[in-house]
């Protein structure tokens, strides 16, 4: 017979030996005996006859008993697993042994249970903790988070062309961003699990491992990426996982467009036409605080590989005289990110708007005419609505993502910059739409890339 039945009962049928019994609260004993039955040994909930737990009822007080129940937490062996019968680590005498109070798990059983009980983030062109939706999403909804990130090995290598998939310089900017990644996850009480594999086969067997029960992600454009997804997809599914989408890639968020993405213009002046005056979201805060690990599975977070490791030429970053080249100067992650950021945002806003004879005015970009970001976009060190936010804060001059100016929206450093910004928007959107898993691979996307240029 289920435990939770003998304790419960049903108020009609029990016979109350007592009359002061008549007046106590039924309904949340029942309510307590359900939540803690699924985690607790049988024996434990369930004593011989209800009413010798209310012997003395001027004495008991059920909202203390509730309350001192609230700040305990149960190591992950003694929740059940996702696909199991559960099989309780608990001692044969639960009150004679202290239950320990795991920092990894909250401690708030009233908002547990809306809660997955843990969940993965599943990290990609996104290796940032400020203005990151996906992260977000999972710390709200999830008592654990586990963040991951994948070197796939199919992105490593030569090509078929004979090149080189990833480049050694590259390579090492993504290796910093992931470090950098890593410490700023530490710094709010998480961390960052790193490993070398296909995305669909560590995602799957780290869910295994830690009882995750969603995995969530942010989309990408490119056609391998896309495929990518669809595999995630099909495994997650035969696990009985959820995978959960999320869009941050660019100014305009994809669902305010003012059309479908299969009806998006093929060149840009079309694109900008339809999207001015459109607004851009909010950023969102990074948290200070993130749930912690899973305290089942006991997993490793693992190294961060080194050049060697991913089959790449560590000297090809190196100069003649040994030391890193001009093109390894750049240092990966969201700190130096934010950091140049704030940099430029000052630079243009020191320097003084000069106006030409016909009106227009100069572009300032600051140092070397350009801002030199683009390297942190496009590892998601940076959002684009980062970028958009911070140059508003740091300037009182007007700025614009899509201006109507005939130069094209050269009127100041900064309206210039959302002007590139927009340019970069649309060659995502533009390849989101043709790269699609189901898309016809006959679809001639050359030929539109080259109508808007």
């Amino acid at each position: 017979m289920d435990p939770r039945n003998q304790f419960s009962g049903n108020p009609e049928t029990q016979k109350p030996q007592e009359e002061e019994e008549q007046h106590l609260p039924i309904l949340p004993i029942a309510s307590i005996s359900l939540a803690l039955s699924t985690i607790l040994p049988t024996h434990f909930l369930n004593p011989p006859k209800i009413s010798t737990l209310f012997n003395k009822p001027n004495k008991v007080k059920i909202p203390t008993q509730v309350s001192s129940l609230s700040n305990l937490s149960l190591s992950a062996s003694s929740l059940p697993p996702t696909k199991s019968n559960f099989k309780s680590t608990i001692s044969a005498n639960p009150l004679q042994n202290t239950l320990t109070l795991n920092p990894l798990r909250p401690s708030e059983p009233s908002n547990a249970a809306g809660l997955r009980r843990a969940s993965i983030v599943w990290f990609r062109n996104d290796l940032r903790v400020h203005d990151n939706e996906c992260l977000n999403a999972a710390h709200n909804e999830s008592m654990s988070v586990l963040a991951v990130y994948c070197f796939d090995p199919r992105d490593y290598g030569k090509s078929s062309s004979g090149f080189d998939k990833t480049g050694p310089y590259r390579a090492s900017f993504l290796i910093e961003s992931v470090a950098d990644l890593r410490k700023n996850l530490q710094a709010r009480g998480s961390d960052l699990v790193v490993r070398i594999g296909k995305p669909e086969t560590v995602l799957v067997e780290l869910a295994k491992a830690v009882g995750a029960e969603a995995v969530y992600a942010h989309r990408e454009v490119s056609h391998d990426e896309v495929k990518g997804e669809d595999k995630i997809d099909a495994v997650m599914k035969d696990e009985g996982l959820e995978v959960k989408y999320f869009w941050g890639s660019t100014l305009y968020h994809v669902d305010d467009l003012p059309f479908k993405l299969e009806q998006m213009p093929t060149n840009y002046g079309g694109f900008r036409e339809k999207v001015q005056g459109l607004e851009v979201r909010k950023t969102i805060e990074a948290l200070d605080q993130l749930k912690g690990l899973p305290a089942r599975g006991d997993v490793e977070p693992g190294e961060i590989p080194s050049l060697v490791d991913l089959g790449l030429n560590p000297s090809a970053t190196m100069g003649q005289n040994g030391k890193p080249a001009a093109n390894a100067s750049l240092v990966g992650g969201e700190n130096e990110a934010l950091q140049r950021l704030r940099k430029f945002a000052a630079e243009c806003q020191a320097q003084p708007s000069k106006e030409n004879k016909d009106g227009t005015t100069d572009s300032i970009y600051g140092a070397n005419f350009s801002c030199k970001i683009s390297p942190w976009l496009a590892m998601g060190c940076l959002s684009p609505r980062s970028m958009f936010d911070e140059l508003k804060k740091s300037t009182s001059r007007t700025i614009s993502a899509a201006s109507g100016k005939k130069d094209g929206g050269s009127g100041t450093g900064l309206n210039w910059l959302m002007y590139e910004l927009l340019w970069r928007d649309f060659f995502r959107f533009i390849t989101k739409k043709y790269s699609a898993a189901k898309q016809n691979s006959a679809t001639p996307v050359t030929a539109s890339v080259g109508a808007a240029a």
